[in-house]
Parts: C-alpha cells; sequence; structure tokens
C-alpha cells in the first residue's frame, strides 16, 4: 500500500490481476480511440498558476452534490461490468464511497443489483438509467430503484445506440466469460480474481437477468440487450422518465451547449459533461475542452458536473477551476477495485482527494469553492479565453 502513490501504480496492478478482457473493457475506447486519448491529454494542456506567501491553514475540500454534502466534489461514476472487475465490485465500491463520504451510482449494467447494493450499505446511493425499449421493463427498474431510496437517478443520453468497442469485440466480452481456449489461459494466470469470482454467486447483470422479460439467463441476455437501446429517445421520453422518477435527475452524456441550455431549460438537478469516457462517439471533443463553452451557455441556471478523462486530483482542480460544481471519476476508481477490491477504490479516493488538497494550497486557495479561472494558465493558447493570461 504505501508503495501506491498514484492512480496508474493502480492501473498496473488492475492490468495484472483482472482478465484481459475486462480490464480492455475499462481501459479502451471506441473506433480509433481519439477521443478517449484525447480526454486525458487535454487536462495535461492546462497550467497551474502558483500562489505563495498566502495562509493555507484550515482546507477544507467539502462541498455539495445536487445538495449532498460530501468530502470532496468527486463521485464514482456509473461503470458496466464492476462485478466483472473485481468479485462483487459494485457492493465493495459503493461502501468505499460511502466510508469516504462521496456519492455512489450503480449502473443499469452492474453485475450487482440494485436490492444487492442497498442490502450492503446505509446510505442511499443514485442509479443510472439507460433507457430501454421494453416500458413494462423500464417502469419495473425505475420502481425498484425508488424502493432502494435511491438519491438521484443518473439518466444516460448518449447511448442510444452502442458505439463500436474493437477490444471488446476481439476479446470476446461476456459475463461471465465464455470459456475459449484463450480465456481458459487468460484466467488460469489471474488465479487471485477466480478465487474471488468462485465466493460470490453475482457473476451475470444482476438487474437485468429473472426481472426482463425473455431473460432468463445468459444465454438470452446478449440477444435482449442488443436490441433493447432505446434509439427513440427523445426530450418527450425524457419528460415521462422524469415524471415516472419524481426526485433528482441528473442528465448525462451534455457535450454540446445547446443540449445544455435545453438541458438547463428542462429543469434537470445536474447535467453530466460527458463523452461516455471516449467510448460512443470517437471524433468528439474532449469533456474537459467543452466543458467552458456549456459553463458560458448556461452559468449557473443548472448544476454542472464533468467526467471523462480524470485521473488525478490536479485534474479535478482545474476541472472546478473552469466552472464545473463537481466531477465524476470512472476508470480512476476502477483501477483501484481491479487492483485490490474495497481496498483499492479507497485508496482512489485517498489519493486523489490528497492531489486536491496539496494543489489547491500551493494556488493558494483553502476552500474548494474559491477555485476559478484565475487559478489556471495555459499553454499553447489551449484555454487562453478563459484562463488567466501568463504576466
Amino acid at each position: 500500500m504505501t508503495a501506491i502513490t498514484c492512480i496508474d501504480d493502480l492501473k498496473r496492478l488492475h492490468r495484472a490481476r483482472a482478465p484481459r478482457m475486462f480490464y480492455d473493457y475499462a481501459e479502451s475506447g471506441s473506433y480509433t480511440e481519439q477521443t478517449f486519448r484525447d480526454n486525458c491529454d487535454d487536462f495535461s494542456r492546462i497550467r497551474l498558476r502558483q500562489k505563495v506567501a498566502v495562509d493555507m491553514s484550515g482546507r477544507s475540500t467539502s462541498s455539495k452534490m445536487v445538495g449532498l454534502p460530501v468530502t470532496m466534489p468527486v463521485g464514482l461514476a456509473p461503470v458496466g461490468l464492476t462485478g466483472m472487475q473485481h468479485a462483487d465490485g459494485e457492493i465493495l465500491a459503493a461502501r468505499a464511497a460511502e466510508s469516504f463520504g462521496v456519492p455512489f451510482t450503480l449502473s443499469t449494467m452492474s453485475i450487482c443489483s440494485i436490492e444487492d447494493v442497498a442490502a450492503h450499505t446505509s446510505s442511499p446511493f443514485m442509479f443510472q438509467l439507460y433507457v430501454m425499449k421494453d416500458q413494462e421493463f423500464l417502469e419495473a427498474i425505475i420502481n425498484r430503484a425508488k424502493a432502494a431510496n435511491c438519491s438521484a437517478l443518473v439518466l444516460t443520453l448518449d447511448l442510444q445506440i452502442l458505439g463500436q468497442r474493437h477490444k471488446d469485440l476481439k476479446n470476446g466480452l461476456s459475463a461471465p466469460p465464455k470459456l475459449t481456449l484463450p480465456t481458459m489461459l487468460d484466467l488460469a494466470m489471474r488465479w487471485r480474481w477466480g478465487l474471488g469470482m468462485l465466493k460470490t454467486k453475482r457473476h451475470s447483470f444482476g438487474n437485468i437477468v429473472g426481472h426482463a422479460k425473455g431473460v432468463g439467463d445468459t444465454s438470452s441476455l446478449s440477444s435482449w440487450t442488443a436490441e433493447q437501446f432505446d434509439e427513440k429517445l427523445d426530450w418527450d421520453k425524457i419528460a415521462r422518465i422524469r415524471e415516472m422518477w419524481g426526485g433528482k435527475l441528473i442528465l448525462k452524456g451534455i457535450l454540446d451547449p445547446e443540449d445544455a441550455r435545453i438541458a438547463a431549460d428542462f429543469g434537470a438537478d445536474a447535467i453530466i459533461v460527458s463523452n461516455h469516457g471516449g467510448r460512443q462517439l470517437d471524433g468528439a471533443l474532449s469533456s474537459i475542452r467543452m466543458l467552458p463553452h456549456i459553463v458560458k451557455a448556461v452559468g449557473d441556471q443548472v448544476e454542472i458536473h464533468m467526467d471523462s478523462g480524470i485521473r488525478s486530483g490536479q485534474d479535478v482542480l482545474k476541472a472546478l477551476a473552469l466552472g464545473a460544481d463537481a466531477t465524476w471519476i470512472g476508470r480512476a476508481f476502477i483501477h483501484g477495485l481491479g487492483a485490490m477490491g474495497e481496498a483499492g477504490v479507497t485508496k482512489a479516493l485517498e489519493i486523489i482527494h490528497k492531489e486536491l488538497d496539496t494543489t489547491m494550497a500551493l494556488c493558494g486557495e483553502r476552500h474548494i469553492d474559491d477555485l476559478g479561472l484565475h487559478n489556471l494558465l495555459t499553454s499553447n493558447g489551449f484555454f487562453e479565453e478563459y484562463a488567466t493570461p501568463q504576466p
């Protein structure tokens, strides 16, 4: 543990310990992976403004996300197949988030079900919804999230059709993994992962198998999911979902200022500036590059969150300084989970919190809410219309 000092350390352990198909699922994008790479690379173009001889004592990273108090404005984003990175992964990640004081969001495509996570946590978690054509399933899963006392519904808007991810196709991604010769050879090298999986009964999509019509086991699951994503999702359907839900609604997948204005006028409690981690529209601009344009478009009309590309506390600070109210991490906590289970998720959160706190202090700020454009400089004029000009 003492030798782990950054998310990259956890990433290396994750790669060594998780089966290749699940590591690749987490660490990949669609098509050429240009957007996947840009999400991280564009953070490096932003420079920080160092300040000295200021009082750095009494610092606080505490904040709120859709009205909920948090230790830092960083939540665990919904990630499908989390329970394949480590046995009972969603439960472990939710418990780590709860202990740390940040929100956890359960994916529709999770291995552990809504009920599983609710039974192993005491604080409400959020639920992420993919809109399916099956209206009966849609209404039932929303009601299940209500029954579990989920604190918000995170509605993903950028996956009406699945972007092609070459690695997933070549690896034959499935949950549980199909026992081909290459897969069995890979699993033989991942004995720690295998032992964990032998101890749990959760091996497939817990929110779907046994709940969706015609999906009684994993053999019928792939055909069901392939045809169920609702390509007709529009603002009228979003309004009906909001009515069915009746609670806090976060709209995820906003990457265009016009869409942001529509979402703000719609009355969303928050929007998440996101390109799905570079896993949908390859060639789209990075989330951090689009963030200031969206902030400019909607101002304080709606709470603005951001994900995609965050791998450090410095990335969090840069997003907040560019106008985000909060951020979400996916791969960063998945690397921790795949490396060391619940302890690894906690370690990922500790790393990001320490980096955020230290960087905030060296930028001359004592409270997270005081971060702004005055804390940033630019490299190659990348954000020159937003950040403070370099003296």
